[in-house]
């Protein structure tokens, strides 16, 4: 990998992007023996490393339209640093691979890495380095590492049981209705509507929470977790292993189903206020969902009292069957639903 290695040449000039890169992330952290600048980084690893990566593509997942430059740099990290949340890991270091457009300009890119270094200050980690070049449109490409240390343990999706309890932490449907208005209306939603599309611009990723559900299960079975980025409908078959995507570590149980149970009481005011206004049911829109960044998990019945003290934002949501079925509120629901890239 070139630590942003010289490539093509860019608004201003590549040096200015560099130097604005440098303005907003220390080229140091106390993981990092060699930061950026050389052909490779040198990270020292004391503990197990959880690593993700992901793609922020113009016009697949944001629009600039709508998104400001700081929203973009912010989200695009947010949603990385959701997947160590959905694992357990504490977040560490990132690398950034950035194709750009012709019309971006060097304003645009200062608060475009301010956005992304206000989330790399919140939670202490580096960026390690990357590679620049020029793209077509914005092209946004982040790997999180983060640590598994002697406190706590790896959190994976598999390991679900009949009898275990089915929760989440965070909002369903918020940054799906956050999604809808700004698509139709543009940021003048937001005066209106401000917590969906905060919901949607900028994502909370649970990471305090997955450390806390990490070190709980240190001395007990431990969750079955994941965070909810397609919407619940779809991500809920994937935890249950009944997609047959879990790692072969895990043995797919297609026995597995759940038996959910969702109020409207449970849902965000802007949810159920948006689902009148489209005579739709308020409960079908929490789980199409769509970006939530919640977690979604299960975990043993004896670990529930101590889950629900710790964090604030736990909801009990159902409970985990082995008739192979998914219902919500006794009405059996099509796995198929929700989104996918693909289709």
């Amino acid at each position: 990998m070139k630590i942003f290695h010289k490539k093509s040449q860019f608004p201003g000039s590549e040096e200015d992007i560099l130097s604005c890169i440098s303005k907003y992330f220390p080229n140091k952290h106390a993981s990092v023996i060699l930061g950026r600048g050389d052909d490779c980084a040198l990270f020292h690893v004391e503990h197990s490393t959880a690593v993700s990566s992901d793609l922020f593509l113009e016009n697949i997942h944001f629009r600039r339209s709508y998104f400001t430059p700081f929203e973009i740099g912010y989200k695009a990290l947010a949603v990385n640093l959701s997947d160590l949340a959905a694992c357990g890991a504490r977040p560490m270091s990132f690398t950034l691979c950035l194709g750009l457009p012709e019309d971006i300009d060097m304003p645009w890119l200062d608060q475009f890495f301010l956005g992304m270094s206000q989330l790399a200050d919140k939670y202490a980690i580096s960026l390690m380095g990357g590679d620049l070049s020029r793209s077509s449109s914005i092209h946004i490409s982040i790997t999180v590492l983060g640590e598994i240390s002697g406190v706590s343990c790896f959190l994976p999706r598999g390991g679900s049981m009949p009898g275990d309890i089915l929760f989440i932490i965070g909002q369903l449907g918020l940054a799906h209705v956050g999604f809808e208005l700004l698509e139709s209306q543009g940021r003048s939603a937001i005066e209106k509507w401000p917590f969906a599309c905060r919901a949607h611009l900028q994502p909370q990723p649970q990471c305090t929470a997955g450390l806390v559900l990490s070190r709980a299960a240190f001395h007990a079975r431990p969750p079955a977790l994941m965070d909810i980025s397609d919407g619940l409908i779809r991500d809920l078959p994937r935890l249950l292993g009944k997609s047959g995507e879990l790692s072969t570590t895990h043995n797919h149980n297609n026995s597995l189903g759940a038996d959910l149970c969702l109020t409207e009481s449970q849902l965000h005011p802007e949810v159920l206020a948006w689902s009148h206004e489209q005579h739709q049911n308020a409960i079908y829109t929490a789980l199409l969902g769509g970006e939530d960044y919640a977690l979604l998990g299960t975990c043993a019945p004896d670990l529930l009292p101590t889950l629900e003290a710790a964090i604030p934002e736990f909801q009990r949501i159902g409970m985990i069957t082995e008739n192979g079925t998914i219902s919500c509120n006794d009405l059996e629901i099509q796995e198929s639903e929700g989104f996918d890239h693909f289709s």
